[in-house]
C-alpha cells in the first residue's frame, strides 16, 4: 500500500504545481484549458486535447491494496460516479480558478446535479445542532430576492419542515437590515446578486465584512453575473453557488450545479476539515452519502460552453444594454430593471462591483469596463391579462422558465419561476404580475428590439397572435405542425 501512497503524493504534488502554473493564466486562457494538461492528455488519454467523458459507474483497481488506500481516501480516487468522476473533476478545476480569478484566495469546487442541490448542499452543513449550545434555535439570514426555487427551499424545506428560522432581508443594500437580523444562532448569510428577476443588489464587500465580524460565512449565488462579470470570493465571500445550467452552460444541453469555496472559511458550526476545505469535505463526506451528483455528459457540456464564458457575456451585457435602453423609452413600459441603465436606483452600486474580467489587458478596450449581464425585467403598462398579451405575442423570443441562454428567452414570474411562493412572498421579493423577465441573447439586438415593439403593439390593438392555434390547443406532434 505504501508503494500506491508515495506514487499519489507525487502525482498529487504535480497536479498542484500544474494547478499554480493555470492560476498565473489569464481568465480567457484558464476559460480554455480548465486543469487538463497535455502531459495528462498524452500519458492517460490517447493524446485527446479535449477532456475526455468518462461514461463509466466506477473505477478499476490493481489489487486490494489499492482499492484500499483509495476507499480510505488515501490516494486520489474516482472509485464510484456517485462520489467523484475524472470529467467532473476537469469541470470541478476550471470553476474553481475561474471564481478565485484575481483573489490570494485558494479555491475548490464541487459539482452537482443542479443549481437547486448545489444551494441545499453549501446551507445544510451548517444548519445542525451546535454542540456548544445544544437544542438553541437556528436560523439564517438571507434576502428574499431569490430565485422562486430558492425561496421555496428556504421558506418550506428549511422553516416550514426543518423549524429552521429564514430572517428575510427585504431591502438587501440596507446593512442595518442585515445586521439587525443576526444574533448568535444565526449560521450564515446569504444573498443573490444581481438577484432573478428583480435585479436586486448589495455591497458584497461590507455584507461579507459583517458575517465575518459575527464568526459566520457568507454564501453568494452569482449565477447571472458568472465568474466573468463578478467573483464574490475575491470580495471577501466564503461561498459561491452556481447554477451553471445558465450562464455558464449556455447552450441549454443540460442541468448543471456547483459550489465554489475558500479555504479556511469563515464559520461557528463544523469541524476542522470543514472549514479548512469546504468543497472537498462536501464530496467526500455529505454529497457522498446524499449523492446529489452530476452525470459526467453534463459536466463536459458545461466545460465546452464555458471556455467562451466572457466573450459572451461582454455581448449578452451589450445586447440587454441597447434593449434596455430601448424599452426604458417605450410609451407601454412602465418601468426598466436593469442596472446597467444609470438611472436605476442600484446602478452605481453596481457598476462598483461589475466589469468584465481582464478589459484592462485586452486591445479592444484598454481600461476596466462594466458590464452588466444579460438579465433585465421590464413592467407593462398594464394588468395580468395585458401582460400575458404582449408575451404571448412574441416571435423571436422564446418563452420559457429559463435565463442565460444564447437565444433570448422571456417568462412571467409571477406565473412561473415565483409562482408558489404566493402573492405575498412575491410582494415581499418586488414582483407584480405585470412583470416580464428577458434575458437577451447573442442575435443581434436590433432583431430583438423589433420583436419586443410588435409585441408591445397588441395594446394598441393592431397586432393578431402569431401562435398556431394547433399547438396551442395543446400539444400537436411535430408532423402536425409540418402539414
Amino acid at each position: 500500500m505504501n508503494n500506491y501512497i508515495e506514487a499519489a503524493n507525487r502525482a498529487m504534488q504535480w497536479h498542484r504545481a500544474y494547478k499554480v502554473q493555470m492560476k498565473k493564466c489569464r481568465f480567457d486562457t484558464i476559460a480554455a484549458h480548465g486543469i487538463y494538461s497535455m502531459q495528462e492528455a498524452l500519458d492517460f488519454n490517447q493524446g485527446s486535447i479535449i477532456e475526455p467523458v468518462y461514461m463509466s459507474t466506477s473505477q478499476a483497481y490493481r489489487d486490494a491494496d489499492e482499492m484500499e488506500a483509495a476507499l480510505g481516501y488515501k490516494i486520489p480516487t474516482w472509485c464510484y460516479s456517485r462520489i467523484a468522476n475524472p470529467t467532473v473533476y476537469y469541470l470541478e478545476g476550471v470553476l474553481a480558478l475561474l471564481d478565485g480569478y484575481g483573489s490570494d484566495a485558494e479555491t475548490s469546487c464541487i459539482a452537482t446535479s443542479s443549481g437547486m442541490a448545489a444551494i441545499q448542499s453549501a446551507v445544510d452543513p451548517f444548519l445542525v445542532d451546535d454542540p456548544e449550545h445544544p437544542g438553541a434555535p437556528m436560523n439564517f439570514v438571507a434576502t428574499t430576492q431569490v430565485y422562486g426555487g430558492t425561496y421555496q427551499q428556504f421558506s418550506m424545506r428549511k422553516d416550514a419542515e426543518r423549524r429552521v428560522e429564514w430572517r428575510k432581508v427585504v431591502h438587501s443594500s440596507d446593512l442595518a437590515e442585515w445586521e439587525s437580523l443576526i444574533d448568535e444562532n444565526t449560521r450564515f448569510l446569504y444573498g443573490e446578486l444581481p438577484s432573478n428577476p428583480g435585479l436586486a443588489f448589495f455591497d458584497l464587500k461590507k455584507v461579507a465584512d459583517l458575517a465575518h465580524k459575527y464568526g459566520i460565512p457568507l454564501i453568494v449565488d452569482a449565477t447571472v453575473a458568472t465568474p466573468a462579470l463578478l467573483r464574490p470570493i475575491e470580495h471577501g465571500a466564503d461561498i459561491v453557488v452556481q447554477s451553471v445550467t445558465k450562464s455558464l452552460a449556455t447552450s441549454g444541453f443540460g442541468i448543471t450545479g456547483a459550489i465554489i469555496s475558500r479555504n479556511n472559511l469563515t464559520s461557528k458550526i463544523g469541524s476542522p476539515e470543514m472549514k479548512a476545505d469546504f468543497a472537498t469535505y462536501l464530496k467526500l463526506f455529505p454529497n457522498r452519502d446524499n449523492g446529489p451528483n452530476i452525470s459526467p455528459m453534463n459536466a463536459v457540456l458545461a466545460i465546452n460552453d464555458i471556455r467562451t464564458i466572457r466573450m459572451r457575456m461582454d455581448q449578452m451585457s451589450r445586447n440587454t444594454m441597447k434593449v434596455a435602453q430601448f424599452l426604458a423609452q417605450h410609451k407601454h413600459v412602465e418601468k426598466v430593471e436593469y442596472l446597467g441603465l444609470e438611472n436605476h436606483p442600484l446602478h452605481e452600486l453596481a457598476a462598483k462591483y461589475l466589469y468584465l474580467v481582464d478589459t484592462e489587458y485586452d486591445e479592444q478596450y484598454g481600461r476596466p469596463v462594466n458590464r452588466y449581464g444579460h438579465l433585465m425585467s421590464f413592467l407593462v403598462k398594464g394588468d395580468a391579462k395585458q401582460t400575458r398579451d404582449v408575451f404571448d405575442a412574441f416571435t423571436r423570443i422564446w418563452r420559457a422558465t429559463d435565463l442565460g441562454r444564447i437565444k433570448s428567452v422571456a417568462t412571467i414570474p409571477a406565473i412561473s419561476t415565483h409562482s408558489q411562493q404566493g402573492e405575498e412572498g412575491r410582494k415581499l421579493a418586488g414582483i407584480p404580475s405585470n412583470l416580464i423577465r428577458l434575458c437577451v441573447g447573442v442575435e443581434h439586438p436590433d432583431d430583438i428590439i423589433r420583436d419586443l415593439d410588435q409585441a408591445l403593439s397588441v395594446l394598441d390593438g393592431r397586432k393578431v397572435k402569431m401562435t398556431s392555434p394547433e399547438y396551442s390547443a395543446g400539444g400537436a406532434s411535430s408532423a402536425t405542425l409540418r402539414k
